[in-house]
């Protein structure tokens, strides 16, 4: 019987294992998908180093991009899927059933499975997105058009949809983020790039990516392509000058829209601080728990800010993302130039160059 490899997560800083499985044929309802594109995500990071936990051994990685070798004919033609189509996996399996699903909030079900969560000693052993294969409900998969590049759409799998499920948050609360004449991004990882470009895709004047590090020629490059209007670093200008110049540009009222993408607790306080009053501050990018940090209360009252929390996604914001692509082919482009490939076997070094940060994005890919 063919086999594939898949790197087994171990446990918070241990070596990943590279294991053989069978590739054995899926049940009803589940479709086979050869590898593509795997993205690292922040998440996965923060599993390995022990700040999310998760019981080993499980293939983890749920940004799995791959084409489907392996359908029946009733799951094709029931969810428009076929063998050779190209696909996101999502990884959410709300319930459906609980006050949050029943009021079409399903991203935050409070029963929420997910689809890489299976024993990989048991069939169809890949559950999740380090494998050269992966199994997955059929109904929980996106299908790529033609003109969506696969390794484009692989990178910021959860990064993108993400963000797009945070603006959507703020467009429910009645905050028209379109209309922000100063925006923030606060990072320069994938969710903070997504955001930015997405900011930038709605016409917004001034963007502001505030990074930890100095930008060095490439990086400062790339947040110009992707709408960046200015640049600064904590490290390199400090608190005080970054919130003098969203004072200047924004003529001393302060930033409309602030994004969270750093994941840094450190991002708050300096936030509440550049917001003007009933300025609105999207915050997905706080998911580890990464220690507490001190901020003054009274500032949310004063400006009677608008603090929106964000931590899943759903199918729809998918879909979103995937079709936001197809509109915007630059996006593809850019989104590739973020991307840093590694074969699956070589998970160690893929995680060891993501923590140091050498990658903008750590990505699986089969070739």
């Amino acid at each position: 019987m063919k086999t594939a490899k898949a790197a087994l997560f171990m446990g918070a800083n241990k070596a990943f294992e590279i294991r053989e499985f069978p590739v054995v044929e899926p049940k009803a309802g589940q479709a086979r998908m050869r590898l593509i594109a795997s993205g690292v995500c922040g998440t996965d990071v923060h599993f390995h180093n022990g700040k999310l936990g998760i019981e080993p051994p499980k293939i983890i990685g749920h940004e799995f991009v791959g084409r489907v070798d392996a359908i029946s004919e009733a799951d094709a033609k029931k969810y428009g899927i076929s063998e050779g189509d190209a696909v996101i996996s999502d990884i959410a399996c709300p319930c459906g059933e609980c006050v949050l699903c029943k009021a079409g909030d399903d991203a935050n079900c409070v029963n929420m499975a997910v689809t890489n969560g299976g024993n990989p000693e048991e069939a169809p052993h890949f559950h999740g997105g380090y494998g050269e294969y992966s199994f997955a409900p059929v109904e929980n998969l996106i299908k790529l058009p033609q003109d969506v590049d696969p390794v484009a759409a692989a990178v910021c799998a959860c990064p993108g949809p993400t963000a797009i499920h945070g603006f959507a948050l703020a467009e429910k609360a009645n905050c028209h983020v379109e209309n922000a004449k100063v925006a923030v991004v606060q990072g320069f990882g994938p969710v903070a790039n997504f955001a930015t470009i997405y900011l930038s895709k709605m016409g917004i004047k001034n963007i502001v990516v505030i990074s930890a590090r100095p930008f060095d020629e490439k990086k400062e490059t790339l947040a110009k392509e992707m709408g960046a209007t200015h640049t600064v670093s904590l490290l390199g200008d400090g608190e005080e000058k970054i919130a003098e110049l969203i004072r200047e540009i924004s003529g001393g009222l302060g930033a409309d829209v602030v994004f969270e993408g750093s994941g840094s607790p450190k991002a708050i306080p300096l936030a509440m601080e550049i917001l003007r009053n009933r300025g609105v501050y999207i915050v997905p990018g706080q998911y580890s728990a990464s220690g507490g940090i001190e901020i003054q209360p009274q500032v949310i009252t004063f400006k009677a800010l608008q603090i929106l929390g964000s931590s899943q996604y759903t199918f729809c914001d998918v879909e979103a993302y995937v079709e936001f692509l197809r509109k915007n082919p630059d996006v593809q482009k850019m989104l590739v130039a973020m991307a840093t490939g590694y074969k699956v076997e070589e998970a160690d070094k893929a995680f060891a160059d993501a923590k140091a940060r050498k990658n903008i994005k750590t990505v699986f890919m089969a070739e």
